[in-house]
C-alpha cells in the first residue's frame, strides 16, 4: 500500500511540475484557456467628431440616446414576486407600438420569437426602430412600467438645426460592419468627405473576472481610452445661414419654384458664410432627399444669364474698351444668320449709350461691346476670372462648366450669359475680384479641423488670393456702374435697393434648355431668375448669389420678385448683424484706434467718448491690459471699444448689442454668459451695474433683426406696379 500510494503521489507531483513548466495539456495552452475564460474586455465607445460653425455653434454632434431591449425568458424572473421578463407580450406590443416606428403585430412577433431549437431567447431587440431612442421617449416608456423592458445607453448623430445647409453638411447613419458591429458612417456632404477625420477610435477596459464575470479582487484594470473624432469648424455663420434658410423657405412656399440656389460669402477672404438650396431635407430623417443629392452650388452647371454681363463689363473696362457715353442701336444684332434680340422682344430702346445698355441689361449692347474689345480678349478675361475651371473649394464633386467658342454666335451669347455654362460658386469667386479691388479669393468652407483631446489644429485654412483678373480701379468702376442698375430709373435691379445701404449687382434671366428635343422653354414661368450682388458699394462686406428656377409668378409679377425677396432679407439682416451702420447723407467719419494698453482706463474712456465712440470697461478700472479692436484699426462713430482691466467685472447693459459684440465681451471677460436666440439683445437675466462675484450663468436673450428692425410698409402710387425686368 505504501508503494502504491507513494507511486501515485510521485506521479501527481510529476504531473504538477510538468503543467507548471510546459503550461499546456494535450496541445492546449492553459494560460490561453484561462484568459479566454476569465479575461474580460469592455469596449469604450468613441464619439464622432462635432461639426461647428465659425462661432462654435453646433451643427452636428453625437448625443446620448438609448437602445430598447426586451427580456423575454422566464428565467430572468426566477423566484421574484414581480415579473422581470415580458409576461404579457400582447399588452407590451400594444404599448410599445405607440412609441416605436413599428406595427404592433411586428413587435408581438419579435417578443414571441423562438430560437431554431425551439427554446426562448433570453432577450430580443427591435432593429433600427429600437435604437437611437431619445431621452423623452425613454422616460415615457418607463412610465408605462412594462416588465422586462430595459434600456442600454447609446449615442446618435444629432442635427439640432433641422434643414440647415443640408446638402453641404450631409448626414451620417449607422451601418453594420463585417464583424456585425454597428458604426456611424458619413454618406453625403461633409459627413462623407471628412468621414475618416470625424470617426473616432474606440477604447476598451481589460480585467480578470470570476466565472460569473465579476471583477476579481486586486485584479488590475487595463484602460485604453477612446479617442473622439476630430472637430470640424466651418466658415458658415449660423445666424446668416438661418436668415437664408428662412427667406428661401418663405419664397419656396409663395412661388413654388422647381428649385433655388443661394450663396453668401465674404469677398475679402473667400469664406462661405451661408449656402442653401431648395428642395432640401432634414439630415435627421432624410425626408426630401430623394429629389436631389447634388450640392447645386458646385456640382451642377447653369447658364448664368445676364449676371455674366458683370464680367463682360469688367473685361471691357480693364482692356480700355469701355466707352460709356458712346451709343449703339439697341433691339437686334445679327451674327451671320443668327439674330440676337434684347429682352423686350427685340424692340429695344433706340440708340442708347453703353452705360444705359448696362442699366437696361441689353443683350445687343454686350454684342456690340464684344465686337469692340474682341472675342480673344474677352475669353482671356473669362479665364482670368476662373470660368471653365474648378474654383478649388474644399468640397468634393466640383464641376467646371463649359465655355462655348466654336462658332461666332457662341462667343456673342456667352457675353450675355447664354449657351456657356458656369457654377454658382464660380460666379461667387469671380465676384470677389470686383468686390475686393481686383483680388479674386478662392472660396472655402472649412476654417479648421481640431483634435478635441489635445486641442491640436490638424488643418488650418487661410484666405488664398487666387488671381487678380482686373485692377483695383477697374473693380471700383464696375461696382459704381452696377450700383446704377439699382438706382437708375432704367435699372433692372431697382427692387434690390436696401434702406440705408448702397447695393451693386446684376440681375439675370436665363433661358432653360429642354431636357429632350433641344431648344429652350418659353414663358415667364420657365426662366432661371437670378441676382449677383454686393453691399455696401464703397467697401463691400458681403456678396450674394440667388437663383430661382421656374417660379410660379402672378400676371403682375416679374422674375425679380422672388429673387429680391431673398436677397434683401438676407443682405439687410446680415449687414445689421455685422454692425455695419446704414449710410447717412454725410460721409461716415472713421477713427483710428491708438494703443491703449498700460494706460489708465478712466482717461482712455473720456478720450473715446469725445471721439464719438462707446468704451466698455471690463474689470475694476485702472491700467488697461487688453483692448478690442486692436490698435491702428479704423472704426466708425458709435462703435464699441472694449477695454479690459484687472479686478471684478461689473455687468454693463447688453440691450441692443449684436450677437458678435456679446461674443467678444464673453471671450474677454470670461463670464459664463448663455446666449439664447439670434440678432440683437432684447433682455438679460442680471441687471446692469451688478458686480459679478459668482459663477452663476448670465442669460442674454436676443431677437432677430426682423423683429428688431421691422421695415416700414412702403406705399406705391399704382397698385401692382411692375418694374423693368431683365
Amino acid at each position: 500500500m505504501f508503494l502504491i500510494y507513494g507511486g501515485l503521489f510521485l506521479l501527481l507531483f510529476w504531473r504538477i511540475v510538468h503543467l507548471q513548466t510546459a503550461n499546456e495539456v494535450n496541445g492546449y495552452s492553459l494560460a490561453a484557456e484561462a484568459a479566454a475564460k476569465y479575461a474580460r474586455e469592455v469596449p469604450l465607445a468613441a464619439n464622432r467628431g462635432r461639426i461647428l460653425d465659425r462661432n462654435e455653434n453646433v451643427i452636428a454632434e453625437d448625443i446620448l440616446a438609448y437602445k430598447l431591449v426586451a427580456v423575454v425568458n422566464e428565467s430572468a424572473t426566477g423566484k421574484s414576486k414581480k415579473p422581470l421578463h415580458v409576461a404579457d407580450p400582447q399588452k407590451t406590443a400594444k404599448v410599445l407600438a405607440q412609441y416605436l416606428e413599428m406595427d404592433e403585430q411586428d413587435i408581438y412577433q419579435i417578443l414571441t420569437r423562438k430560437l431554431d431549437d425551439g427554446r426562448t431567447p433570453y432577450q430580443v431587440e427591435f432593429g433600427a426602430a429600437g435604437r437611437k431612442i431619445s431621452y423623452d421617449t425613454k422616460v415615457a416608456i418607463e412610465k408605462e412600467q412594462l416588465p422586462g423592458i430595459i434600456f442600454i445607453e447609446d449615442t446618435k448623430r444629432y442635427y439640432p438645426n433641422g434643414p440647415f445647409a443640408s446638402h453641404l453638411i450631409g448626414f451620417a447613419v449607422e451601418e453594420k460592419q463585417k464583424d456585425d458591429k454597428l458604426k456611424t458612417v458619413g454618406k453625403m456632404g461633409l459627413e462623407y468627405t471628412y468621414n475618416d477625420q470625424l470617426t473616432g477610435t474606440p477604447g476598451s477596459i481589460s480585467y480578470d473576472s470570476d466565472i460569473k464575470g465579476y471583477l476579481l479582487p486586486n485584479s488590475e484594470k487595463m484602460i485604453q481610452p477612446a479617442k473622439d473624432g476630430a472637430e470640424i469648424y466651418l466658415t458658415i455663420d449660423k445666424t446668416i445661414q438661418n436668415f437664408l434658410e428662412e427667406a428661401m423657405t418663405q419664397v419656396d412656399k409663395q412661388y413654388n419654384p422647381e428649385s433655388m440656389t443661394a450663396v453668401v460669402a465674404d469677398p475679402k477672404t473667400g469664406e462661405i458664410l451661408a449656402m442653401s438650396q431648395r428642395p432640401t431635407f432634414d439630415p435627421a430623417d432624410r425626408i426630401g432627399l430623394e429629389s436631389n443629392w447634388l450640392n447645386e452650388t458646385i456640382e451642377n452647371v447653369i447658364e448664368p444669364g445676364s449676371t455674366m454681363k458683370t464680367f463682360t463689363l469688367a473685361a471691357a473696362i480693364d482692356s480700355d474698351n469701355w466707352h460709356p457715353n458712346a451709343k449703339f442701336q439697341s433691339g437686334q444684332y445679327v451674327v451671320h444668320d443668327r439674330i440676337i434680340r434684347d429682352h423686350n422682344n427685340g424692340v429695344g430702346w433706340g440708340k442708347i449709350s453703353y452705360l444705359e445698355g448696362i442699366q437696361r441689361s441689353s443683350n445687343t449692347g454686350m454684342a456690340h461691346m464684344l465686337s469692340i474689345m474682341g472675342a480673344e480678349t474677352f475669353y482671356d478675361y473669362l479665364d482670368r476670372f476662373g470660368f471653365g475651371q474648378k474654383t478649388g473649394i474644399d468640397l468634393p464633386g466640383e464641376v467646371t462648366g463649359t465655355l462655348l467658342s466654336r462658332y461666332p454666335v457662341n462667343k456673342v451669347t456667352t457675353a450675355f450669359g447664354q449657351g456657356s455654362t458656369v457654377t454658382p460658386m464660380q460666379l461667387i469667386q469671380a465676384m470677389t475680384a470686383i468686390a475686393n479691388d481686383g483680388k479674386m479669393m478662392q472660396p472655402y468652407v472649412i476654417d479648421k479641423i481640431v483634435d478635441p483631446s489635445t486641442g491640436k489644429i490638424i488643418l488650418d485654412d487661410e484666405p488664398i488670393v487666387k488671381n487678380q483678373p482686373v485692377s483695383a480701379e477697374t473693380a471700383k468702376q464696375v461696382r459704381e456702374i452696377l450700383a446704377t442698375t439699382v438706382t437708375s430709373k432704367n435699372g433692372t435691379a431697382q427692387r434690390f435697393a436696401l434702406e440705408g445701404y448702397e447695393v451693386a449687382g446684376k440681375t439675370g434671366t436665363a433661358q432653360i434648355a429642354r431636357e429632350q428635343g433641344g431648344g429652350y422653354y418659353s414663358g415667364k414661368n420657365n426662366y432661371l431668375y437670378s441676382f449677383l450682388g454686393m453691399a455696401p458699394v464703397d467697401d463691400p462686406q458681403l456678396i450674394m448669389y440667388i437663383a430661382v428656377k421656374k417660379p410660379k409668378l402672378a400676371d403682375t409679377e416679374g422674375g425679380s420678385e422672388p429673387t429680391s425677396t431673398v436677397f434683401k432679407t438676407v443682405m439687410e439682416n446680415s449687414l445689421k448683424y455685422f454692425n455695419i451702420n446704414p449710410e447717412e447723407t454725410a460721409e461716415v467719419q472713421m477713427t483710428k484706434l491708438a494703443d491703449y494698453t498700460k494706460k489708465p482706463a478712466e482717461n482712455v474712456q473720456v478720450e473715446l467718448i469725445n471721439k464719438g465712440l462707446t468704451p466698455i470697461i471690463i474689470g475694476e478700472g485702472g491700467q488697461i491690459v487688453e483692448q478690442y479692436p486692436a490698435k491702428d484699426l479704423e472704426v466708425t462713430q458709435g462703435s464699441i471699444v472694449f477695454l479690459k482691466t484687472d479686478g471684478a467685472v461689473t455687468l454693463p447693459s447688453f440691450i441692443g448689442w449684436s450677437l458678435r459684440n456679446v461674443l467678444i465681451y464673453k471671450a474677454l471677460s470670461g463670464l459664463p454668459i448663455e446666449i439664447v436666440g439670434e440678432g440683437y439683445v432684447d433682455s438679460q437675466s442680471v441687471s446692469e451695474n451688478t458686480p459679478i462675484q459668482d459663477t452663476a450663468p448670465i442669460v442674454v436673450k436676443l431677437k432677430t433683426p426682423e423683429e428688431s428692425f421691422a421695415p416700414e410698409v412702403e406705399e406705391t402710387d399704382e397698385e401692382g406696379e411692375q418694374l423693368p425686368q431683365d
